[in-house]
Formats: structure tokens, sequence, C-alpha cells
């Protein structure tokens, strides 16, 4: 962490002066009239630069020796790992939990028309950002350096979401192990863990030996289940459902967020080997990342066809898909339900968490963006409905054959749908421990806990994703369209792939997007009325750890702009002679905290050269990569300034 020196005192003279000056010479990319950058290895990481710096001193100046950041071995490693990463629970797992939660067709028409207002746009948005810099979420904010704690806010997201993610990884390997077994445990009601409720015909209920049995029998026969009288019994549930929520979550009539229970010996070992795989799968950077893509983003669809193909032949069926497609405008009126198909398409696509804008930094300058951007978005939200056929024709069968509407067959299941009627339907196929072997490894290879977790996982699902990414985009695509200008932003993608966006684009990103999501913004704090899974309230103090979740990263937001603004106006004798005229408020420079440094720019100095002089103006003139040879005149004066080569200035800093 570097820290910021400012002039006016004998101490930080010294130090201001060799982070901009050495050998009575100006280095490359020192701008003495901005507070940007002047230390420029001081905060850049070997992974987020376009390339490896090693400094010489030749004739009293200091040379910087560039070598070229590795990029994708072949066009196919990026599209592969593109869509590997796209394509992943969020398609299988949180899309049908969230279309079946919101009304089947009432879900899916918000959710494509989110995908026009926003996935689209921001997705093409980051992915030409991120390659036309050359850099990380951390790095690439030199753009508009006041707002370098969007960064941070999207490093934080990633950060919570991993955490819960691969507490999903870990029960998509603990049904992996399970599927060795012969039968499958989620075929049958004969296992310790199964109730009086279980059924594998749910139409057979035996109404004379229910009335002849008291509620204290059936509560001793039903184990765990909160029964109150003999007429919850008739409510009959899945072999399936029941190895979920008892097998593997370990349920009882007491557990919800502020009773969760111990740790579950099998789910915990599984989950610290999702995260030892995850480790050894990124620990080779994206060499080894993008071979292994070939796989594992093809792999899921083989799978999914096949299960497609059983689900829609099951009896009952048709009334499955005919709730995923047919709408409830009433439920279309909540602005909850667009609020969750916008967090849903920002969720999958992975814009507005540093990830898209990463995987774009590895890309060839010159690389065709746009063809990408649309190719991966419309895989991704193509993969999540094609998912969402899969899941709903299960529905179908499973509702059938409880003689219940579709929207009531797995209402209490909440988050676990996708563990519940994926086996199902799985349970149901000749030759289900294969079956089950093979659907539960491609769950694992989409996403390359313990007792109660589904409460802490809904918890860290709503909270670290919700309004997190919301923000972090409105802020990401103002800054970009309407600080630096989408002028010089479409002026850039020009010069990388040799045309400018068109005008629905422009129109999304000046507009259309940051107007949606101010909307879903607004109206979800007005509705806002708690939280809930599946009937259960949260208290008061969940939902309290919850916003501390959510601010975890948008508080990175404004602290890291009162820090730029504090360092750039230096003392407080600085900020004095201000607010008592002395001097005007420009000599604090404030404007350079949002303008690009001069540091800005393509990473390598060829693709510098040709970009339009009357939109970047003097940028340009600091692209070289050798220092620049002009000796620095340095003049300290007793009111605590800086004279450089006559640019008067009251204070620097660089980043931190």
């Amino acid at each position: 962490m570097a820290v910021p020196e400012m002039c006016s005192d004998s101490q930080g003279q010294s130090a201001a002066h060799s982070s901009v000056i050495q050998n009575g010479q100006v280095s490359q990319g020192a701008d003495v009239s901005q507070c940007t950058d002047v230390s420029q290895g001081t905060d850049i990481s070997q992974d987020e630069r376009q390339m490896d710096t090693s400094s010489t001193q030749t004739d009293g100046a200091t040379t910087n020796k560039l070598k070229p950041r590795e990029t994708w071995g072949r066009k196919l490693e990026f599209l592969f790992t593109a869509v590997g990463f796209a394509v992943g629970l969020g398609n299988v797992w949180r899309f049908p939990h969230l279309c079946y939660k919101n009304g089947g067709g009432a879900f899916l028409i918000p959710y494509l028309l989110m995908l026009g207002c926003m996935g689209l746009p921001l997705f093409y948005l980051e992915l030409a950002f991120g390659q036309y810099a050359s850099l990380g979420p951390l790095t690439i904010w030199r753009v508009c350096p006041l707002f370098k704690g969007l960064g941070y806010a999207m490093f934080a997201i990633s950060t919570l979401v991993s955490i819960y993610y691969n507490v999903l990884i870990g029960y998509t390997l603990f049904y992996f192990f399970a599927s060795f077994q012969s039968p499958v445990p989620w075929s049958d009601c004969t296992n310790w863990w199964n109730t009086a409720a279980c059924s594998l015909n749910r139409h057979a209920v035996n109404i004379t030996q229910l009335e002849a049995t008291t509620d204290s029998d059936i509560a001793a026969a039903t184990n765990n289940m909160t029964v109150h009288n003999a007429s919850d019994i008739l409510e009959l549930v899945s072999p399936a459902q029941e190895y979920w929520e008892y097998r593997v979550l370990g349920l009882t009539k007491t557990t919800n967020i502020a009773n969760i229970g111990g740790l579950r010996w099998h789910v915990t070992l599984c989950l610290l080997l999702s995260w030892i795989i995850v480790f050894l799968c990124i620990m080779k950077g994206i060499k080894s990342s993008g071979k292994v893509a070939y796989f594992t983003a093809s792999f899921p669809y083989v799978v999914l066809f096949i299960l497609f193909i059983r689900g829609v032949t099951l009896e009952g069926a048709a009334q499955g898909i005919i709730y995923y497609l047919k709408p409830d405008f009433h439920k279309m009126a909540s602005v909850v339900v667009w609020k969750e198909a916008a967090v849903q398409i920002l969720y999958s696509l992975g814009v507005g968490s540093g990830a898209v804008l990463t995987m774009g930094s590895f890309n060839k300058f010159h690389n065709n963006c746009q063809r990408d951007a649309l190719v991966v978005s419309l895989i991704n939200c193509g993969t999540s409905v094609f998912a969402g056929f899969v899941i709903f024709s299960v529905l179908g069968h499973m509702a059938h054959e409880a003689g219940v509407e579709v929207a009531d067959v797995a209402k209490k299941v909440g988050p676990g749908l996708a563990f519940v009627v994926y086996p199902e339907g799985l349970a149901l196929m000749s030759g289900a421990p294969f079956w089950s072997f093979c659907f539960f490894f491609m769950l694992f290879i989409l996403g390359l806990g313990s007792q109660g977790g589904m409460y802490v996982i809904d918890l860290f699902d709503k909270f670290s994703t919700a309004f997190p990414l919301l923000f972090t985009v409105l802020f990401e695509v103002i800054v970009l369209n309407w600080i630096y200008g989408f002028k010089k932003f479409t002026a850039d993608i020009e010069h990388m792939i040799g045309f400018k966006p068109n005008y629905y684009w422009i129109c999304s990103w000046v507009l259309v997007t940051p107007a949606v999501v101010m909307f879903i913004l607004v109206f979800s704090c007005i509705q806002y009325d708690g939280i809930t899974l599946e009937g259960y309230r949260y208290p008061n103090w969940a939902e309290g750890i919850g916003w501390l979740l959510s601010l975890a990263s948008l508080l990175c937001i404004p602290v890291w702009m009162i820090i730029k603004v504090v360092l750039c106006i230096g003392t407080c004798r600085n900020l004095r002679w201000v607010m008592s005229c002395d001097r005007s408020i420009s000599s604090l420079n404030l404007k350079s905290l949002i303008t690009p440094s001069h540091e800005w720019g393509p990473a390598l100095q060829q693709n510098r050269v040709g970009r339009d002089p009357e939109i970047y103006g003097r940028l340009d003139e600091h692209t070289t990569d050798t220092a620049i040879s002009q000796p620095a005149e340095v003049l300290y004066k007793s009111d605590g300034s800086i004279t450089i080569n006559g640019t008067t200035m009251y204070g620097t800093d660089t980043y931190i």
C-alpha cells in the first residue's frame, strides 16, 4: 500500500520528490498537475498488468522494459471459458428456483426483457472495457480515479458469492458420491431418514388408518416433521425431498436461522473438498483453465439434453411446461419479480463482479468483443430457459403424481428445488445411478454446509448479490458513459474492433440501462417488507446481518471517494486557504479525480497509435514507453506548494 506524501512538509518533500523526479528527470506517467498514480509499481499486481515492467537506468533516465502479458491460447479458449463461467449453477439451480417461486411465465417474461435492457449492454460494456485497458477490476479505474472503490466493491461481491457458491458445490459433491449406490438413496422410502409422509405414489392415502392414529403416534412416526394434527399427514412428500431435507440438510422442526444446528461432517468434508478442487483448477492461470473449458462448457449440455428427453416423456410433463410458459400478469405487477429477474441476469452473466472485466483483459486488443458479448449472453440465457423446460417437465410429473397443482407440488422446498426435482427425475430413469453420477458431476463442473445451511445460503444470496450488484453496475455505466463520456468510450471500442457500437448499445448505456436499474432500486426500497423463506420470516437481527453483507461491498465506493478527496486537498491549511477565499477551489485540482490519468489507455504502445487527438487531446502526449528526457525544474515554496516545470500544485498523492 503506497503512502501519500504532501509537499508542504520537509519530510514529505523528499518522498514526494523521489516519486516524481529521478536524477533530475520526470519519470513516465508522472503527472504533477493531477492527483494520479505517480508511483506506477505500487498498486498494480503482476496478474493485473498487461505487461511485466522492469526499470533500468540509462543515461540518467528511467526506462521501462515491457513484456506482454499472457493472453488466451486460442480464440475458442476464451469463448469456452466465458460460456463455462456464464453458464453455471445460476442457470441450473438459481433460475429454476426463482422461476418457480415467481409464477413460471410471470418470471420468464421479465427475465427476457431484462436481458435486452441490462444483460446484453452490460456484458458488452464490461468485456470491451477490460479488453481495451488489459487491466483487472482494481487498477482499471484509472479511467476515473474517484471511482476506484468500484473495483474493491466488485472484489467484495465476488468474495461473498464464492463463499456460498462453494457450499452449493459441496452439496453437489455429496449427491455425486451418493450416486455410486444402487439403487440411488432418494428413489424409495425405506431409508432410516424417511418418515411416514414419504410416498412414491402420493395419490395413495389411507384415510381410515390416519383417522385411527393419534396425533402423538403420528408425531413419533414422522420423526422430525412438524405435525399438529392427523390431517397434516395428507401432505405427502417424495423420497427425493426427504433425502434433501433430512439426510443432506438434517432439518428438524426447530431448524431456522437462529438454530441452524451443528456441523454435519459428511457435508463439511464435501465443502472442504470443493475448496481444494477450486484452488487446483485456478492455480495455473488462464493457460490451463482455457484448456479445461473445452470439456466443462460442453459436457453439461449433453446431460441436460438427456434429462430434457426423459422429462418431456413423463406423464403430466405438459402440465409443468404450460405453467412455465404461461404468464401470471398479476404476479408481474410486483416489483419484486422484476428485481429478481434483473439480479438473476446480472448474477448469471457475471457482470458487476469484476469477472467479465478480468476475462476481457486477457483478450487480444483487436478481438471482436461485440460478437463475443452477443454469443456468450445469448448462450447463457438460452441455457437458463432450456434448463427451465427440464425442471418444469419433472415438476409437471410430480404434480400429476401428487394430484395437486404445479404451483403447490414443491412450494416448501425453496432454494433447494434443483436438489429435489432433478434427483426425482433421475430416479425414474433406467440406470439411475449412472445418470445421477453424470448429472451431479455436471453440476460440480458447472460450479467450479452444514445443518440448516439453506437459511444461511438464502441470506447470502439475497443480500450479497441483489442490491450490491445493482448499485455497482449503475455506477459503472454512469462513470463510463456520463463522466468519461460515451463518445470516448465508443471511440475506444472503434479503435479496437474497427467500428462503433450501434444506437441500441449507445441508447442502452446512456439512458435505458441506468434508468431501469434506478427504477428497480427505488421501488425495491419502497416495497421492501423484510425477507422470508417459504413462509418463515427472518428475525430483525438476521436481516441486520444481511444488510451488513450488502454494506461490506457498497461502502467501498463512498469510502474510496472520501479518501481520494482528502488526499487531493492535501493539508488542512490548503482547505482553509480555499474556504477563506485566499485561493480558488480550482487550485485543489479536484477535477483530476474524474479525469483519466495519463496511464489510461491500451497497455501496449503500438495499440495507442491512431487514437483520435480531438477526443483524447493531451492524454496521448504521455504514451511513450521511455522516460521523458526533459530536465525538471523543481521549486519548493514557503506556503507548502511545489512548482515543477512551471506547474504549481499544493499536494500530491499516489494510489492506495
